[in-house]
């Protein structure tokens, strides 16, 4: 069985994951809008994205995990102790403050991925009525060391519609970053980042619409 290697900061990541037994994750339009309204809440305070595609029973993901320093304190709410007059009554006189409770923490990257998970998980399973864990565990992650490793997985991310068969060409698929990407349209994803590692988006254009021998990547890809 392979390691699941930590996710640390600073660092890019090649994040996958699929329905357990392979089963579909994604069966209506409205389901892969949500999946996308769920990563936005959850996932932008911790990493940056770079490119992303929704397949029926799988993802792909092309983020960096935030500096430390870069990612944001979890504003907590003191917890209100009830304070009785007698133990045994149920009689209140008063609400005290726990100081303890209202410290600042960090949001964790591991944590997020989880409530993202869940969160969709269990819509999904009550609008299916279904019961049980959706996603296989734990979900699936490369390091990726190198800026053109990066723009090849870029590529084969885009391009995974048409490697699976659902389309002829990645410009027809809806659920990917492509669009969002060379759109004017404000988004999370990270423009400048890309269009710098392409030099300009219309050599990012041009780029996906070569072919690339993708063995040169086979160590960042799942099976």
């Amino acid at each position: 069985m392979q390691k699941t290697i930590p996710i640390e900061y600073g660092k890019y990541y090649h994040i996958y994951n699929r329905g357990i037994n392979g089963c579909n994750i994604f069966d209506k339009k409205d389901n892969y809008s949500y999946f996308l309204e769920l990563y936005e809440k959850y996932i932008p305070v911790i990493a940056n994205t770079f490119a992303y595609c929704l397949m029926p029973n799988h993802f792909h993901f092309l983020i960096q995990i935030k500096e430390e320093k870069g990612i944001e304190h979890i504003p907590r709410q003191p917890l209100t102790l009830p304070v009785v007059n007698n133990p045994g009554s149920g009689l209140y006189r008063k609400a005290v403050k726990n100081p303890g409770s209202g410290l600042m923490k960090k949001y964790k990257p591991s944590n997020q991925f989880s409530h993202l998970f869940n969160a969709y998980s269990q819509a999904y399973n009550k609008q299916n009525n279904r019961h049980g864990s959706l996603f296989e565990k734990p979900f699936k992650r490369k390091h990726v060391n190198s800026e053109y490793d990066l723009k090849k997985l870029m590529f084969y991310i885009h391009n995974n519609p048409v490697g699976h068969g659902f389309m002829n060409n990645h410009v027809d698929y809806e659920w990917s970053s492509y669009h969002s990407l060379i759109s004017d349209k404000q988004t999370y994803l990270e423009k400048k980042q890309v269009f710098e590692w392409f030099d300009n988006i219309d050599n990012f254009i041009f780029y996906h619409r070569q072919q690339h021998e993708i063995k040169e990547i086979e160590k960042y890809i799942f099976d």
